[in-house]
């Protein structure tokens, strides 16, 4: 039991993504495509998912469960992959830059989740 938590303990820090605000503010205001409409309404939806993500309740106290922890795991996984998703949103409208490689791949959401048969 103590080896299963301190897994999935591990596994929700391990890969925390940046926020996608602070990866927006990374990028170059010299780039062509900053001063866009399109580059403005996806930091604008960048600083609303922030603001969203900062807002929801903690989730320390779903860890007092039994089946607490991989609840934990689950939720933050989802979290991470929502930030990615925002911060490729930003980079593709507000830079000219190839997308970088932690952000490649396919991180649809429907896609995601998909069952097999």
């Amino acid at each position: 039991m103590r080896i299963a938590m301190t897994v999935a303990l591990a596994a929700t820090v391990a890969g925390c993504a940046t926020s996608p605000v602070d990866y927006g503010a990374s990028l170059s205001q010299q780039d062509q495509k900053w001063a866009s409409p399109q580059c403005q309404q996806a930091r604008a939806a960048a600083l609303d998912y922030d603001a969203r993500e900062k807002q929801h309740p903690g989730w320390a106290f779903v860890a007092l469960g039994p089946y607490g922890l991989g609840i934990l795991a689950a939720v933050k996984e989802h979290e991470q992959k929502q930030r990615k998703l925002v911060a490729r949103e930003v980079h593709l409208q507000c830079s000219s830059l190839p997308l970088p490689q932690e952000l490649q791949g396919d991180l649809n959401p429907a896609r995601v989740n998909q069952k097999y048969p």
